[in-house]
């Protein structure tokens, strides 16, 4: 039996290339790497109680990311102390340009 998340990302690739699926995927990738990232500075994964742990998330700001495929918004996570910002959304630079190395 496969997983369920096969069957969704079959039933996505047999309605085309639609711009929809292609934000969604972005924003799901984005989401993710960020994700990791904070996991890292944090010393802990969300949630997690750790000795390790050398900082704590302080909720979200929101950003929009502009591609060829539309706007897509997101969601950048606050540290308590410090603060992070994705190389990726670097200020007035091309998204796209910087997201190619990490899709690469």
């Amino acid at each position: 039996m496969r997983p369920k998340t096969s069957v969704l990302l079959e039933e996505l690739f047999e309605k085309g290339a639609d711009a929809d699926i292609v934000r969604t995927m972005i924003a799901f990738m984005v989401q993710r790497l960020m994700g990791a990232a904070i996991e890292g500075l944090c010393g802990a994964a969300y949630g997690e109680r750790s000795e390790a742990r050398s900082n704590y998330r302080n909720g979200y700001r929101e950003r929009r990311l502009d591609t060829r495929a539309g706007s897509i918004p997101l969601k950048i996570p606050k540290l308590r102390q410090g603060s992070y910002f994705p190389g990726f959304l670097e200020p007035r630079r091309a998204a796209e340009k910087a997201l190619m190395p990490v899709i690469e």
